[in-house]
């Protein structure tokens, strides 16, 4: 049941860093997706960060 949770959470963060990239792409009307893209990859990054310091630190 655990392993479910951090699957969320990973969505979760995921999906909040690429529509806030999104919607930042719409406030300052950028012809390229930029915003979406860098904030997605951060996200991804982060997601996996918190995922396997959780995983890691409690065996």
């Amino acid at each position: 049941m655990k392993y479910s949770g951090m699957a969320i959470q990973m969505g979760v963060i995921i999906l909040i860093g690429t529509y806030s990239g999104m919607w930042l792409d719409e406030k300052f009307q950028t012809n390229t997706p930029w915003f979406t893209v860098g904030l997605a990859l951060l996200s991804i990054f982060a997601a996996l960060y918190v995922s396997l310091k959780d995983l890691f630190t409690n065996k």
